[in-house]
C-alpha cells in the first residue's frame, strides 16, 4: 500500500532507491513519488506497471526509470546498476 511505503519513507530509514508500482490501493505509485521527489529529489525512484500508458505519466510525475511488466530480473538490474554504479 502507498500510505505505508510513504510512513516508512518518511520514518527516516535511509533509503536511496525505491522501486514501486503504479498501481496500488489508497495512495499510488505516482503520489508516492511526487511526494518523495519534494523530499528527496536527488535520490531514484523507478515505477512499474503492466500499462505501457502510464509511462507518460511517470516521466512526467519526476521517475527516474519505468519497467513494464513482466520485466525481467536483467531489466531490473540494469536500472538499478545505471544508477547505483559510479
Amino acid at each position: 500500500e502507498g500510505m505505508s511505503a510513504w510512513q516508512y519513507l518518511d520514518g527516516g530509514n535511509g533509503v536511496d532507491l525505491v522501486i514501486s508500482d503504479v498501481d496500488m490501493p489508497g495512495m499510488d505509485g505516482l503520489e508516492l513519488l511526487k511526494k518523495f521527489k519534494v523530499k528527496w529529489e536527488n535520490k531514484i525512484f523507478i515505477l512499474m506497471s503492466g500499462m505501457e500508458k502510464n509511462e507518460t505519466k511517470a516521466q512526467a510525475a519526476g521517475a527516474d526509470a519505468f519497467l513494464v511488466k513482466p520485466f525481467t530480473i536483467n531489466d531490473l538490474f540494469e536500472i538499478v546498476q545505471y544508477f547505483v554504479v559510479d
